[in-house]
């Protein structure tokens, strides 16, 4: 792998660290970089650190550390981040109904945390933070992505206050990660024991990708990442009666009709986000925080293309989908 020392006598500190992406990020740099400082698993869940080191014991992971805290509490934030280089910012509020349900908690975790995670990495000099983004975050019409929306904006403004210090801040977005929290799988697995799978509507789409590019996508950002991108992962689409089809064949749908907050098609850039989007690779970055000594340097190094005015990226439009037999695949693999 390139950049395998990239870590050498570096710290990282990942909140949300024992949730999907989280753990599984942890897993990845354990196996494919050597030489850490220390990485440090922040979250708020007890049992789930625990079982996690069980499964990484200290005598053998002299390098982690378990801290046990809220991104609510800025005070916490500003010990745990303490000689951190890189931070990996997970943690997140993100079932859609519940945030329309308790929404001043969401604000409470998903913008206030974000601006605690801001204040504290700047306090502690932190080289890179690199912020897990959503979707959802797209022309939001429910609060979760409103919230995410709003944590965007303060990362990506965060640049702009850093003054003489050495600190970088950007965006990782992307669709749907199958089998993750929240995914619609676990409903159909439990679902198809009793011979039907409801489905809020049949016409619903969404974008998918594995989990391990979420994980490539972030490092890739620590890698080449210079402050204020946000980048989007391309990926492929799923009809959502098509993950039926591969994990229920035989059972019977119930349409329960759309959830509060819901859309039937999510976005990843929209027809305005165009005018400053480029592609790289499995990328498409959005450049419009940059400056333009900085947009030029970075477009010239990878040879980015712009991509065309007006061009809009949403799980219904996408050229890409996953087929019954793509999605069947990836469940067993996942």
């Amino acid at each position: 792998m390139k950049n395998k020392n990239f870590f050498k006598n570096k710290s990282i500190l990942i909140t949300g660290g024992t949730g999907s992406f989280g753990s599984a990020f942890l897993r990845y740099l354990i196996k494919n970089f050597k030489g850490f400082r220390k990485i440090v698993v922040f979250s708020r869940d007890e049992l789930k650190q625990y079982n996690l080191n069980m499964e990484f014991p200290e005598n053998k992971y002299p390098y982690l550390r378990f801290y046990l805290g809220d991104i609510r509490d800025l005070k916490r934030l500003e010990f745990v981040l303490e000689d951190i280089d890189y931070v990996i910012h997970a943690a997140a509020l993100k079932q859609v109904p519940a945030a329309e349900i308790n929404p001043f908690e969401s604000i409470q975790t998903n913008v206030i945390g974000a601006q605690n995670i801001i204040q504290a990495a700047l306090f502690n000099n932190v080289k890179k933070v690199v912020a897990l983004s959503t979707d959802k975050a797209v022309a939001p019409i429910n609060l979760y992505g409103a919230t995410k929306l709003c944590s965007d904006k303060l990362f990506i403004s965060a640049n702009n206050i850093k003054g003489a210090r050495n600190i970088s801040f950007s965006i990782a977005r992307y669709g749907n990660v199958m089998g993750s929290r929240g995914s619609v799988v676990p409903v159909f697995l439990k679902q198809k024991e009793k011979g039907q799978v409801t489905v809020t509507d049949k016409n619903m789409t969404r974008f998918n990708i594995k989990l391990v590019e979420a994980i490539e996508t972030v490092l890739w950002m620590l890698f080449n990442c210079v402050g204020g991108e946000v980048v989007i992962r391309k990926a492929p689409s799923y009809k959502i009666t098509d993950v039926k089809e591969a994990i229920a064949p035989l059972a019977k749908i119930k349409i329960i009709g759309i959830r509060r907050g819901e859309k039937i098609h999510e976005e990843l850039i929209t027809e305005t986000d165009s005018f400053d989007t480029y592609s790289i690779d499995e990328y498409y970055l959005n450049l419009s925080a940059l400056d333009e000594k900085k947009k030029k340097k970075f477009i010239t190094k990878f040879k980015a293309k712009k991509i065309k005015k007006n061009f809009r990226y949403n799980s219904l439009e996408n050229e890409h989908y996953l087929t019954v037999e793509n999605i069947k695949k990836e469940l067993k693999n996942n």
